[in-house]
């Protein structure tokens, strides 16, 4: 019996960072707004099982789901896009698909056949594809093809498509985002990228339904005429995709281009009524004309790439926003600060943050930055790693635990203020074995996660192996470190504030996960709040 649910494909030539993961996740809100339940679905080329162990100069952040997913960043624009959770069935990669066909194979599901890339490959890229659209929660799969057409390692996901359009039990269709250049030499903008990306699709047995075009210019109406003929699509279904100043303008561009509605037809829905998406637009005014204007320190060790802190970034939009108030971040490595330096790096921001991550590199400048933010009052949130900076700094120059220290760097350390989780102790492999996805956590009442979240339990994300070492609490709290978050179950130190300090908050959870457009993270909100007053 064919499903009721249809599925829209998102693919991309001629060059990789076109925005298929915006475009789809503009698409995607479009059609939420016009009432229908959709999810989007990310498809990575690589082997590896998730990109978990990847290092964030090869592949930007790695985004956590409430399930515990380590994921694709695009993951993270879905959900602040839709504003609905994503969970592992969002993220499958090319090493997920091999390993659940070989752990077939070793299990004897085959019955002594020869596994091979088709049909055995390509079943479970369509089962997986699929997976979404049979629980009778939504009526469009969107799914975002990493890579681009004619890439080695996309071809098996590109046969599936085939065969899913050949499917008469399957509704679906494809979108191919292209680039149209501009050649300032000429002044032209050049088609022929385009034509020879749609040729390569047509040779892989795919015939896109919609086009959608990268460009620097607005396309003339002769251009998308030109492309349409050329590429075997209904001119209406060639749309524009302009270079625009934040990525929050996309669906507005692609809501007058009319893509939901080409989307629609091609589907066979319905229309419903026109999106007015009121709450957007007043996000994108705000955006546009702030009343204030915030510095923010982003202290990290992978600042080259800002793609790392994507959703500090995001977020730091967000409350922004909600404060009327345009945020500067200033992005500063880690390695770059001495206890020297501090007040030639630091000195004129507004509010520091220090970043997540792993590993000894820039772990000093790091601790000087939170030396720094404390001693100066200067509001500070601290994230993961940021927040065990703030322990070790404070045990070393508050509680005079002079040698305190991460075991991560130092295992010899006489003072581990953090220590290895208990259950990560015999943990081996690293793949997917950190403490994953939502835990719940107690707050105490008078602090400022308290003011921030207005809710004494609540719910984050997590990936991390290494803990407060709850054994010098009291030595903590005696000198003014207050834990003011704690897990209900384990008693893990979620939130620690320094009491004397206007705005001081570390946090061993990662909050700008969840932060949304609609719905912008509290506490980044009241960091922002924070830092506004100390620049007044």
């Amino acid at each position: 019996m064919a499903s009721s649910t249809k599925y829209v494909f998102v693919t991309g030539g001629v060059t990789s960072s076109l925005g298929k993961g915006i475009i789809s996740a503009s698409l995607a809100k479009l059609l939420q707004a016009r009432g229908y339940s959709v999810t989007i679905q990310k498809l990575d080329p690589y082997i590896n099982v998730d990109p978990g162990t990847l290092n964030p100069y090869e592949h930007g952040e790695c985004f956590v789901t409430e399930d515990g997913a380590e994921t694709d960043l695009d993951l993270g624009h879905y959900e602040r896009y839709l504003n609905v959770p994503t969970s592992q069935g969002n993220n499958v990669t090319t090493g997920r698909i091999y390993q659940s066909v070989i752990n077939k194979e070793r299990a004897g599901e085959f019955l002594g056949k020869t596994v091979q890339v088709i049909p055995h490959i390509t079943d479970e890229i369509k089962r997986r594809i699929q997976i979404l659209g049979q629980d009778g929660k939504h009526d469009i799969v969107i799914t975002e093809i990493g890579g681009t057409v004619g890439d080695i390692e996309s071809l098996p996901y590109i046969e599936a498509v085939r065969q899913l359009k050949w499917d008469p039990d399957v509704d679906c269709i494809v979108i191919h985002l292209t680039l149209v250049p501009y050649l300032a030499s000429s002044g032209e903008l050049k088609t022929k990228p385009t034509q020879h990306s749609v040729k390569q699709l047509l040779e892989s047995g795919v015939q896109a339904d919609v086009l959608v075009l990268r460009t620097e210019h607005h396309l003339a109406p002769d251009i998308k005429h030109k492309v349409a003929l050329f590429c075997n699509i209904s001119k209406g279904a060639v749309i524009e995709s302009i270079n625009v100043d934040t990525i929050y303008e996309v669906p507005l561009k692609m809501q007058a281009e009319e893509l939901d509605i080409v989307v629609l037809d091609k589907l066979n829905l319905p229309h419903g009524n026109t999106p007015k998406l009121e709450k957007w637009r007043t996000f994108l005014t705000n955006l546009k004309t702030p009343e204030h204007t915030v510095t923010i320190g982003l202290i990290g060790k992978y600042i080259e790439l800002k793609d790392s802190y994507i959703s500090i970034n995001e977020a730091l939009i967000h409350s922004g926003v909600s404060n009327k108030t345009k945020v500067d971040v200033k992005w500063i490595h880690s390695e770059s600060i001495t206890p020297d330096n501090c007040q030639d790096e630091l000195g004129g921001l507004d509010g520091i943050i220090v970043a997540p991550g792993f590993g000894e590199r820039g772990i000093e400048g790091k601790i000087s930055a939170v030396k720094f933010a404390r001693e100066n009052r200067i509001p500070f949130l601290g994230i993961c790693l940021g927040m065990q900076c703030a322990v070790i700094e404070f045990g070393r120059n508050v509680v005079g635990l002079k040698d305190a220290h991460s075991s991560e760097m130092s295992p010899q350390t006489k003072d581990p203020v953090i220590y290895l989780m208990k259950d990560q102790e015999n943990v081996s492999d690293k793949g997917g074995t950190m403490r994953l996805g939502a835990y719940p956590c107690a707050v105490t009442k008078g602090s400022n996660a308290f003011e921030a979240y207005g809710s004494e339990l609540i719910s984050e994300r997590h990936r991390h192996r290494y803990e407060f070492n709850n054994k010098y609490m009291a030595d903590y709290e005696k000198n003014g470190m207050i834990a003011t978050g704690i897990n209900p179950n384990g008693g893990l130190v979620e939130i620690v504030e320094v009491a004397d300090h206007p705005w001081f908050v570390g946090v061993q959870f990662h909050p700008e996960y969840k932060s949304t457009v609609v719905n912008p993270h509290p506490l980044f909100v009241k960091f922002v709040e924070a830092s506004l007053s100390n620049k007044k």
